[in-house]
């Protein structure tokens, strides 16, 4: 015999009062993730104006446009910012106002859209400077992954500075998505940073990068271990990447303690738990590569072929 749709969401509703994970509609409600990704859309707007729309911007409409848009994301942004210090209220914000708090910090994060702005114009001319294979730098904006994800980044780390929680994560989560890379909100990121094919890039909370970093897919920034779970939080668990830093493709730099000096190049598939001086060169030599001619394998292996 079939279940009745009432058999179902007793099951259902069974389940959430057992395991949990429910966002409660009576009790202190967590950001809604779709709002959440809907603000961060329009913040990209914001901030590239004209290549995240669907229409054209006007010179001579920009600042009614942007207007517009500012009035819309400043609602929803407060309401979602509330929700989070309700859920997690850090202690140096006053509990009994959090709405207006939430108001406060909303335009203090709208106001620094200019300088996120002027940090990521540096991130597109690292690009173009350093990928032969860039038109300009308005495709850098407009096709690369890269810049959506970093700009994301960016944006989330304000919030994380601010010490709110929840925004800042569903954010690069949801940039984590879309591009391959995951950076975490809380990462220190310096100017004239590049990801070059950016795919399955990791750069850990606690990671510090300085200047003019450049970074190929696959890079590690991580955590030697995290045994020691909730236990480690607060403390400085990834590397720290100085200025002028070249990372190849694979490489993986663990540690807290680990820092790489400036100017220097790791390369491809390195594994590092250890600090490398500045002006450094490291690569790997375990791995031993032999190039022959096919003709000589297949007379070395009998009847081998290819």
């Amino acid at each position: 015999m079939e279940p009745t749709v009432t058999q179902l969401t007793n099951k259902l509703v069974a389940s959430y009062a057992q395991v949990g994970g429910i966002n409660h509609l009576d009790g202190k409600n967590l950001p809604s993730k779709r709002l959440v990704t809907s603000i961060t859309k329009d913040l990209l707007r914001l901030l590239f104006p004209g290549f995240f729309d669907d229409k054209l911007i006007h010179s001579s409409e920009i600042k009614v446009e942007t207007a517009a848009l500012l009035d819309a994301v400043i609602g929803p942004l407060e309401d979602e910012i509330r929700k989070s210090l309700e859920y997690n209220p850090p202690p140096e914000y006053n509990k009994s106002n959090l709405r207006t708090v939430a108001h406060n910090l909303t335009l203090e994060f709208l106001g620094n859209l200019p300088r996120v702005r002027e940090i990521l114009h540096t991130d597109i001319e690292a690009a173009f400077n350093g990928d032969p294979a860039a038109l300009s730098k308005e495709e850098v904006i407009v096709a690369y992954p890269f810049v959506e994800a970093v700009a994301v980044q960016r944006l989330a780390h304000e919030l994380y500075l601010k010490n709110i929680p929840l925004i800042p994560r569903i954010m690069t989560e949801w940039a984590h998505g879309r591009s391959g890379m995951d950076l975490h909100a809380g990462a220190q990121i310096g100017s004239h940073f590049f990801v070059d094919h950016c795919t399955g890039t990791v750069i850990g909370e606690t990671s510090i990068l300085g200047h003019h970093v450049k970074m190929y897919q696959g890079v590690g920034l991580v955590a030697k271990s995290l045994a020691a779970g909730q236990a480690l939080r607060g403390q400085k668990r990834h590397p720290t990447i100085e200025d002028h830093v070249t990372i190849y493709a694979g490489a993986t730099i663990m540690g807290g303690d680990t820092t790489i000096g400036e100017h220097s190049t790791i390369g491809a598939s390195v594994f590092l738990t250890n600090s490398v001086p500045p002006h450094s060169l490291v690569v790997q030599e375990s791995a031993n590569v032999k190039i022959m001619s096919k003709k000589d394998r297949e007379k070395k292996s009998g009847d081998f072929h290819i």
